[in-house]
């Protein structure tokens, strides 16, 4: 029998073309290549490239722990690449979970030029192609998505849309409205006219669909996104099983740095959590 997940293809959403003009994704995306990645791969890390349209593949990193670990499918920051997160994927691999950050398009390894809409459309074919990795390998623990900042976009987008497949949720840093975030990051709001349930991210409608565990973090001094928004998302969330993890004195990018042992606690307890809750899928 045939045990591999395919999803349907999703085109292109309109619903967010007028996302995608340049005055937005000048301010949005800051890509940068990864330097000499091969010199860099760590011991025991499988390196990816993902499919996602006609001449375009996404690179990632798969930190793989013990056989049977849960996976976490990491969307990082719009300043970030997937080489950033080395130290902390091995973290990861030492708490028993299989750790997977893929990069957007332009950023890292990866091929083509960011755009929201194609942020989003991806998403669909990393969560296809993730699933079906670990399939391969005949691991069948539970799959959390985790988005950080712009990331919590396609976290968002996977959760709203599997909740078959995701099991469990973590926004790190998030915004909850799209047009005050690209207000917050110089755009007049005049300039966006942005309906949120239409044209925008709905990031409290796709929170609000999505049942299972949550966790939210977010750095209670945070200059970019404030702490309001991470607030919003948890109230939002349909989930009835949520945390909100308030990290005092932090600010948008150095949450590890001030509360490290709270913050890997946080996550290991929902993985913890979902674990125990979710029966082993078929092989």
């Amino acid at each position: 029998m045939d045990r591999t997940v395919r999803f349907e293809k999703m085109a292109f959403s309109d619903r967010y073309s007028r996302l995608d003009r340049s005055e937005i994704l000048r301010f949005l995306f800051y890509p940068r290549p990864e330097e000499d990645w091969e010199a860099h791969r760590p011991e025991g890390v499988e390196e990816v490239t993902i499919p996602v349209a006609p001449g375009i593949r996404l690179g990632g990193r798969f930190f793989f722990s013990r056989p049977g670990a849960p996976a976490i499918l990491f969307f990082h920051g719009n300043g970030e690449i997937v080489a950033d997160y080395t130290d902390l994927g091995q973290v990861y691999q030492s708490m028993g979970i299989h750790f997977m950050p893929v990069d957007y398009r332009g950023y890292g390894r990866s091929s083509g030029t960011p755009t929201i809409s194609a942020m989003l459309h991806d998403a669909h074919s990393v969560l296809e192609f993730s699933l079906n990795r670990l399939r391969q390998s005949r691991e069948q623990g539970p799959l959390i998505v985790m988005g950080r900042s712009l990331g919590s976009g396609p976290a968002l987008e996977l959760a709203a849309a599997y909740g078959e497949w995701v099991d469990g949720l973590i926004i790190e840093s998030g915004f909850s409205r799209t047009g005050p975030l690209l207000e917050r990051l110089g755009l007049p709001r005049e300039m966006l006219d942005v309906e949120e349930e239409e044209d925008g991210l709905d990031h409290l409608g796709k929170i609000g669909r999505f049942r299972k565990e949550t966790l939210v973090i977010h750095g209670q001094e945070d200059e970019i996104i404030p702490f309001q928004d991470g607030l919003e998302l948890y109230e939002a969330s349909g989930a009835s099983q949520k945390r909100l993890l308030r990290i005092p004195g932090a600010g948008h990018n150095d949450l590890l740095l001030r509360a490290a042992r709270e913050y890997l606690q946080a996550i290991q307890e929902l993985v913890d959590s979902v674990l125990a809750k979710t029966r082993v899928r078929a092989a």
